[in-house]
This record gives structure tokens, sequence and C-alpha cells, in this order.
């Protein structure tokens, strides 16, 4: 089957000039990239790389970790991206669990990346018996492509296996339906290490886009974002957090910060809270909600919100091509629209498990008793609804917990919240008492003068009284993971520290 190497090799045959990176060390020419590609997927197949070998990738997001990971793919193997600022020892349980043979990286940070594993060094490499007369044969549909841990929220991270016809479909939607093109320039976000990553790297070059690249500081400075965006005319965004977006409109002397950008594509989280704070007239242009698991390759739904969206619906959308989405009760069986159960996905992009975990694949990959015979489906553990605009999102089924015998949804206090002039973040998590009471405990940011009792009036304009937090925690900035959500374990441990 065709990879993404294929598309890149063909885009520089065609134009051969066209920028395809803008990194800090100059511009690199669809031709430059073609050729380091296929420089790299040369070195790769000399040291073995072959279909199943996985291929732990440790650099600094630029010019060779796109060319490194192209590379793998076009040997047909697999990769597994490491976030470098990672500790050293979370690093090598990736690398052990995803079952990698080789880690690919540079001189100067091999020695701090001791992990198990042979090393193959991505500049000054030694150099091989010459493999450069041999054709690369097609890569196999289902052959493994990648490995992409989980986040770990409720246990070790699970190595999750996705395999090539997964990945090349999804890139291939992506870019089709987000309408990238030869004049579309995107800002890479998303850290490696994170599947995000894939989306904010591949679909554009597949597209024969541009991909802007810069040091990972610079994104998470509003005022720095905000002056790359301007400086690289960057016109699409795909990897953004509601969280992010949120922080962003609290930003009052930094005008406008998405002109100019004509398409955001959110994930990773509710994007309702942003939309009650009033945030969709922060983005000018398209603006994208997308739904999806690590174990569906990313994204399973979108949905384009309208410019003036009703924000008591957290709508992402409908299946992308050749997947579709079940909402079933306990029993397995399809729920009426309108009513509330969990979502189970099936089709093109469900992983083929989790790596070395029977037991848990098992629990979490199922039989899809409505599908062709063989077929599986994946449980999510997301609540959802079928409207008439798609599939409305009600939350994590372990994230919703009960106050005086009400079922609590976060989200929509963290809403009501921003939609407070001063408060600019907001998280809401479960707290319990000496009597083991559970309560709510809001945590909020901004330049906030205004009392807890304040703040408990502005919510009862909106909100009944068993959604009012109990606590109000002041931070000059929420704590987030290295994906850019923010981080309710670190704040409902501080909160009851």
């Amino acid at each position: 089957m065709r990879t993404l190497a294929d598309d890149i090799a063909a885009h520089a045959t065609r134009h051969p000039r066209r920028i395809a990176l803008d990194t800090p060390d100059g511009t690199v020419t669809y031709r430059e990239l073609d050729a380091r590609i296929t420089e790299l997927a040369h070195l790769l197949r000399a040291h073995g790389v072959r279909p199943e070998t996985v291929c732990a990738v440790a650099v600094e997001h630029g010019r060779d970790a796109v060319a490194a990971l192209a590379a793998v793919l076009r040997c047909g193997a697999a990769f597994l991206t490491l976030d470098i600022g990672q500790p050293r020892d979370r690093l090598a349980s990736f690398v052990r669990t995803a079952g990698a043979r080789l880690l690919l990286t540079t001189r100067d940070r091999a020695p701090s990346l001791d992990l198990g594993v042979p090393v193959v060094h991505l500049d000054r490499p030694d150099r091989p018996e010459a493999t450069q007369d041999l054709p690369f044969p097609p890569a196999e549909p289902h052959a493994l492509a990648y490995v992409s841990h989980t986040s770990g929220s409720t246990g070790d991270p699970s190595p999750v296996l996705v395999e090539h016809h997964a990945l090349d479909g999804y890139l291939r939607d992506t870019a089709h339906a987000l309408g990238l093109g030869p004049d579309t320039v995107v800002l890479q976000t998303a850290p490696l290490g994170y599947d995000a990553s894939l989306r904010d790297t591949f679909a554009p070059l597949l597209a024969g886009a541009r991909l802007v690249l810069v040091e990972r500081a610079r994104l998470l400075r509003p005022a720095e974002f905000v002056r790359t965006v301007r400086e690289h005319h960057v016109t699409a965004l795909l990897s953004v957090t509601p969280s992010f977006l949120t922080h962003l409109t609290g930003q009052r002397d930094l005008p406008d910060p998405l002109a100019g950008v004509t398409l955001v594509a959110s994930s990773g989280e509710s994007l309702r809270p942003f939309l009650t704070a009033g945030g969709r007239r922060l983005v000018p242009g398209r603006l994208v909600n997308q739904y999806g698991p690590t174990e569906c390759t990313m994204t399973t739904t979108r949905h384009s919100v309208p410019p003036a969206p009703d924000p008591a619906d957290d709508i992402v959308g409908h299946p992308r091509a050749g997947t579709t989405i079940r909402v079933l009760d306990a029993g397995l069986v399809p729920v009426p629209d309108g009513t509330a159960g969990e979502v189970y996905i099936a089709g093109a992009g469900v992983a083929r498990g989790y790596g070395a975990l029977p037991a848990r694949t098992a629990d979490s990959f199922l039989p899809d008793p409505y599908g062709p015979p063989g077929s599986r489906m994946y449980r999510t553990g997301d609540l959802g609804r079928w409207t008439a605009q798609g599939l409305r999102y009600e939350g994590r089924g372990d994230r919703q917990v009960k106050i005086r015998g009400y079922r609590v949804d976060p989200a929509e206090i963290e809403g009501a919240l921003l939609t407070h002039p001063e408060v600019t973040g907001a998280v809401v998590t479960p707290d319990t008492d000496g009597r083991g009471r559970v309560h709510l405990a809001a945590h909020v940011t901004g330049d906030i003068a205004a009392t807890d009792a304040a703040l408990r009036a502005h919510l009862a304009r909106t909100l009944p009284p068993h959604l009012m937090p109990r606590r109000f925690h002041r931070h000059t900035a929420l704590p987030t993971t290295r994906g850019g959500k923010a981080d309710r374990g670190r704040l409902a441990a501080g909160s009851t520290a």
C-alpha cells in the first residue's frame, strides 16, 4: 500500500522547490526532505528494520524527526515517538512495553538516553553495507505503523498498536476533510510522544502544505505563540486543546490572537467550557471540534462549530469515512436517539489492541455484534447521545460525580465560571471532607478581585445549589499535562493536601 513517504516523494518530483518545513535552522524543500527520508530509510534497512520492527525516535522536533518517522514508514516498519522532555525511566518503560528494537537519536542525545536498545545515530551515522540498489516493497496494510501509549490516568500507560492502513486512511481523510492544500501553513503544536503530533506533522505534508516547526517554549507563552502565528503567516492549527484556547481567550492584552488563521481544529477535552465563556469569537475562521481516542487512530468524529453555537451542547459531530459510532446500553443494545449511553467505535480506525496486554485488549476491544463477521469495536468509556447535529459528548463515565444524589458534570460548572469577567481559566474537581462527603472544588485563574461569595453569586444566576463549589482555589496558572490538557490529577491532589 501507499504511505505518506510516497506522497512526499511525489510532491518532491512535481514541486521540488516548494517549502515543506519551516524550522529554526531554516527552510527545507520537498526535494530536500524526500532525499533525507530516502537516505535514512536505506540506513534503517541496513540495520535490519523490516515490517513489525518498532523503532523508537528520540530527537528534537525538526527536519530529522520528520524524516526519521517517514523513513520508518517507507521501510514498512513502525515507530514509537518519544518526548525527550520526559524522565528517562519513563521513556525506558515506553521502549520496553512497545517492544522497540532500535533507538533513533543523535550523538549528543544518546549518552542521556540509555534505554536498553541498540542506537542508530541520525547525524554522522556509522553506515553499514549499502542498500541503495534495493527497492522498498509496498507497506503491508495490517503491519504495525506506530505505537502510542495511553495517558496513564488510570494506571501504567499502555502501548496502543496502530496498523498502516489505519494511519494512512486517517491522514488522507484528515487532509481532505480539513481542506489542507499547497497554500496551507500549519503550525505544529503537539509535542512528540503524543499521537496528535502525527496529525500535526503528516496531514499537512500529505497535502503538499508548509509545516512550521518552532521551539516548544514559544508555543507555551501566549504572546510568543501569537507572534509565531503572525511571523510565519500560519493559516491552520490542527491540534490545540480547549484548555489552551481558553487560556488564549483570557489574554486581554492580545487582541485578535488568531488573526489570519482560517482553521482551528481542537481536541483532547470537552469544548463546552470554552464555548460557554464566549470563546467562539476568538476563532475568526472555521472551528472544528474533533473527538476520538488513541485506540481508534486519533479522530473518529468532527463537528464544524457554527459562529453562534449553543454552549450547552458539546457536539462532536459525525463519524469520519469508514468508521462507525455506536451508542449502547450496559447490555450492548443501541439506545434511542436522544438517550445517553456508552460510546463504542467500530471500523477502519480501530487499533490492533494493547501490546502484550491480552486481558486488557479483550476487555476493551470487543466483537462487534452489528458489524461484519470478525469485526471489532472499541469501548471508549465515554458517554454520548445522538442529536440532529450528530453525537453529543456527555463526558467521561468516570469523571461525573454524585453530589447529594445528583449526577454532576464538572464541565458545566467550568463553563459557568468562565463567563465571569475576571476568570480566565477554570477546572472543577471532586473533593472529600473528613466525614467522607463528596463536594466540589473550583480552581480558577485570572486577576480575580471577586470574593468567594461573589463567585458563588455569579454561579447562582445559572446553576442550581448542588452544582456550587464549596471551595475556590486561586492559581497564577493551571497546571497542564505535556499534551496541553488541564492536569486535573495534580489539581485534585493539591486541593486535598
